[in-house]
């Protein structure tokens, strides 16, 4: 039998990575969908496929686009696919946050009415992306520390 013991078993708990991962999968998922719809979205008929133009605010505070709602939308998933095994959970957590760092840093450097601001993302954007980033790095090495320790005796 090649079954890894990363692998989530049937019949078996989640870890507490796991559901991590998981739920974090499963907000991008709903927020890429909320993107789509209009009164959750203000400004829904000025939503644009990509780029600054887009006027549009997810909760009246965040500026999404299609293309910023299709990459919420894809990182959901990707979450609820991987949290099947805890190294693909903790994995998609630090480099997910890592991910979300750097756009961050991005955010933070770009003129936001330059071409360079093609997501889109707007100052709330960017904080939004440093919470995330941190908030995802530090549930993927906690929840995982004591996991690691044991392996390694």
């Amino acid at each position: 039998m090649t079954t890894s013991r990363n692998v989530q078993a049937r019949g078996t708990a989640r870890t507490n990575v796991q559901k991590a991962a998981l739920a974090v999968g499963a907000v991008f998922l709903l927020v890429g969908i909320l993107g789509f719809i209009p009164g959750i979205t203000s400004n829904y008929d000025q939503l644009g496929a990509a780029g600054h133009h887009s006027e549009a605010l997810l909760l009246g505070v965040f500026q999404v686009s299609i293309l910023h709602n299709i990459v919420h939308l894809l990182f959901g998933a990707a979450g609820i696919a991987v949290a099947r095994s805890i190294s693909g959970s903790r994995n998609y957590l630090i480099w997910g946050g890592a991910i979300y760092l750097v756009l961050w840093l991005y955010g933070l450097f770009i003129n936001k009415d330059s071409a360079a601001n093609f997501v889109p993302v707007n100052t709330a954007d960017d904080w939004l992306h440093f919470v995330l980033g941190v908030g995802m790095i530090l549930l993927g090495v906690v929840l995982t520390r004591d996991r690691r320790r044991d392996t390694v005796r």
